[in-house]
């Protein structure tokens, strides 16, 4: 295996710690800019949501932008661009300036969540062998960074202003440097003339939209714990909101270990058998959360729904890659649609508990452990490998090949 190509594995990995980092630093932040624009609930809810619809927008172009540029080409300038619209959320001065900071960030990230996920794919497909769910281990360990750092920020008594600023110009230059390690994509698909085929780029496979089915119902249930957890041990248990604030860094250790170990169960298992165990292991740890007496067996479950949960989306999302010689495109549409699932879930849960209680809301995760599974039996046996490809001629990477 050559050293170009392990370089450039260590910069896709290091790419999603950076992407972790400025997300969850978004996140982690966003209460005490609430705070100090005074803003409601409902306020900090919408928000998000256009930060949501910002990626969102930005993911169904990437499918065309992807196909022209690469993902290289795509991370060179969104990251950078990603690290400055987090700073115009910083200096934000009421609600209508922060919606639309919120939604440039949205767009910019989107950029680089279906860039690097489609960089993960080509140097996989350089490698011949599973290691995306490695790259999104990478995320949670930038998305762990991200709040340590804040809680330090926070006992340091540095303002939000300055944090935020200091995370930035620190992304920037890596950024930058990541970009120099990027390979590019593998070559499009060419016709008898030796033009790329425009109509391979603008059709999907089937089974793409199928991944993107499975990607949707992981991103939802993820996002379900993340929004709903706290308020699930508070208002339902009664725990303390000490306790309750473990519930989302124990899921994310548990995501952590999984995706740390996915690529070697992966490579034992094979994809389509691990995610449809993945799937109901996701729809029992859920069960037990729900159903849960006491604080500590639900804090609990919420480790193994991490665990269960977190090697869905990296598999699914490196099969679509897989699905078509150029993965940027059906990385973008799968990725489209997962993120239309991280929207939708906090809305749908937020209208059941309303009609009934949080309790009975939080099963429609239940429902979509199992939903996972099923899809995974639909997928074809041919669709669930990795395949080598050589990557874009003209480039010293074009000579790597794998060992491995």
């Amino acid at each position: 295996m050559t050293r170009a190509l392990r370089k450039a594995r260590q910069g896709a990995v290091l790419t999603f710690v950076l992407a972790g980092l400025m997300c969850g630093t978004f996140t982690v932040r966003l209460p005490a800019l609430a705070d100090r624009l005074r803003l409601p609930e409902s306020s900090v809810g919408l928000t998000l949501l256009s930060w949501g619809i910002g990626a969102l927008l930005t993911m169904q172009l990437m499918r065309v932008v992807l196909a022209r540029i690469g993902s290289r080409g795509v991370l060179r300038a969104a990251a950078p661009l990603c690290a400055a619209s987090l700073v115009l959320v910083a200096f934000a001065p009421s609600l209508p300036v922060l919606a639309v900071a919120a939604a440039l960030f949205g767009m910019a990230f989107g950029a680089v969540d279906v860039g690097m996920n489609a960089q993960g794919s080509a140097v996989e497909r350089a490698y011949g062998r599973p290691i995306m769910s490695s790259m999104h281990a990478g995320w949670c360990v930038g998305a762990i960074s991200a709040g340590l750092l804040g809680t330090g920020a926070i006992a340091l008594g540095l303002s939000l202003t300055a944090h935020i600023l200091v995370v930035a110009l620190v992304s920037v230059p890596a950024a930058l440097a990541l970009s120099r390690l990027h390979l590019p994509d593998p070559a499009p698909e060419t016709d008898e003339a030796g033009q790329a085929s425009a109509r391979a780029r603008r059709r999907l496979p089937g089974v793409v939209y199928l991944l993107g089915a499975v990607t949707f119902a992981a991103f939802m249930v993820e996002g379900v714990v993340a929004d709903w957890n706290g308020l699930y041990l508070i208002g339902t248990l009664h725990a303390s909101e000490a306790v309750a604030a473990l519930g989302y860094p124990v899921f994310e250790a548990g995501m952590l270990l999984a995706r740390l170990a996915g690529d070697r169960l992966r490579g034992r298992y094979g994809a389509r058998g691990l995610i449809m165990f993945s799937g109901a292991a996701t729809a029992l740890a859920f069960l037990v959360v729900i159903a849960a007496p006491v604080t500590v067996a639900a804090v609990a479950g919420l480790f193994f729904i991490g665990l269960s949960v977190a090697t869905i989306s990296p598999m699914a999302l490196s099969l679509a890659g897989t699905a078509t010689r150029e993965p940027g495109p059906a990385i973008a549409q799968a990725s489209a649609m997962g993120y239309a699932g991280l929207l939708l879930g906090p809305v749908v849960i937020g209208f059941l508990s309303t009609a009934a209680s949080l309790r009975v809301a939080m099963g429609v995760a239940v429902v979509l452990g199992v939903v996972i599974a099923v899809a995974a039996r639909l997928l074809p046996a041919s669709r669930t490998e990795i395949i080598p490809l050589p990557v874009r001629s003209g480039d010293e990477e074009t000579r790597l090949r794998t060992a491995a």
